[in-house]
């Protein structure tokens, strides 16, 4: 696995959600530190869209106040999720620094318009920082903080996106501690989860913060909670890390431990076959270490993008103080893209990057001149 590219030049967002359709990606909403103010109103959230094969984001524009579209757009928030079901996208949950929501958006990727499906059965309560996965015909929810209540969550909702049905989940066996800000990945009929954050509190917060790394499925054909025996080397248990699926494996990007306040940009596979975590080694340039970014998967790549990251210079700044301060973040604009199978061409490109050799004009054919020439702008962009 190679990290073959890295632009500047995409939005910088926090806590945002994105999801994928052909080889477009949509990404909605999230914050950005410097527009903090934006979040204590219900404007609009922003679209920002990306075609895999120019790697070039453009926002779409908002509708105007008033109009029949804005009274269907869901408000800027963060914390919520995105999923995508056929040609269209289906934002929940999620909040501004005001209220946080529950009602169910479609974004479709068509006509690039907004609509609020009427939903029946038990609707969830607002919240933040939930997992969703689609499983069948079916959007499931796990976890998240409950703002009607204040009190993390440990319950399951299902989402026919057919019939537009919702159903609250009665699990068998032992469900995930309470928590926010876990992953939820669907695997065959399965929904995996792994991280987070839980308090030893219980459902509510007591600030006594822990970060569990055992990881727990979903069997959605049986509504049955397992707790795998696994092996290998697991991971630092974390929160808003980010998780995807590829060949069947599971992988877990990045994160953060409050407990030992610590960042990462590390990446771990798990096998759902024979339960066993590895460390995954990668080359090219690694993303700087971050939380609450996206990834995405298309073929046999997948793109980063956005998240957090401690200031180094804030860190400097406090080294010189008396007493410690809070940690200071970094706010994220850049775009990674990691092949999973890198092509032996590939490969020779990127060994002629890195080792900065010249090419005299001639020496290679013509399209491969070219194809090199556009590799080494996306890798040096942000140089």
């Amino acid at each position: 696995m190679y990290w073959t590219t890295h632009l500047k030049t995409g939005p910088r967002r926090v806590n945002h959600a994105a999801a994928a359709v052909g080889e477009t990606i949509y990404t909605f909403g999230g914050y950005c530190t410097e527009e903090i103010l934006v979040y204590r109103v219900k404007e609009p959230i922003d679209v920002h869209v990306l075609n895999i094969n120019y790697l070039h984001w453009h926002q779409l524009p908002r509708p105007s106040t008033g109009s029949e579209q804005y009274a269907v757009t869901p408000f800027q928030r963060y914390g919520h999720t995105a999923v995508a079901f056929g040609k269209k996208i289906f934002i929940w949950g999620g909040r501004n620094d005001e209220n946080a929501c529950n009602r169910l958006f479609c974004f479709d990727t068509e006509t690039w318009l907004w609509s609020c499906p009427s939903t029946t059965g038990v609707l969830p309560c607002s919240r933040d920082g939930h997992s969703a996965c689609v499983i069948g015909s079916s959007m499931y929810i796990f976890g998240g903080y409950e703002e009607e209540f204040e009190r993390y969550s440990q319950e399951v909702y299902a989402l026919d996106l057919l019939t537009m049905h919702w159903t609250y989940v009665i699990t068998q066996g032992s469900p995930p501690d309470y928590r926010d800000f876990h992953t939820g990945t669907a695997i065959g009929d399965r929904m995996y989860i792994f991280g987070g954050r839980s308090d030893l509190g219980g459902p509510h917060s007591s600030e006594a913060d822990y970060y569990p790394n055992e990881i727990m499925y979903l069997d959605t054909t049986t509504q049955t909670w397992h707790r795998p025996d696994t092996k290998g080397e697991f991971p630092v248990g974390r929160r808003s890390h980010s998780a995807f699926l590829y060949k069947n494996n599971l992988y877990i990007f990045g994160g953060f431990n409050g407990t030992l306040n610590e960042h990462y940009n590390d990446m771990h596979s798990f096998c759902p076959i024979t339960n066993t975590w590895r460390p995954v080694t990668t080359l090219g340039l690694s993303p700087k270490k971050r939380r609450r970014q996206v990834c995405i998967v298309i073929e046999d790549k997948m793109y980063l993008f956005g998240g957090t990251s401690p200031n180094p210079t804030s860190q400097i700044d406090n080294m010189n103080m008396l007493e410690p301060q809070e940690m200071q973040l970094m706010d994220h604009d850049d775009l990674h893209v990691l092949d999973l199978r890198p092509t032996l061409k590939t490969l020779c490109m990127l060994s002629l990057i890195t080792y900065n050799h010249v090419i005299h004009e001639g020496s290679l054919p013509g399209d491969v001149m070219e194809d090199l020439e556009e590799m080494r702008r996306k890798s040096v962009a942000c140089c």
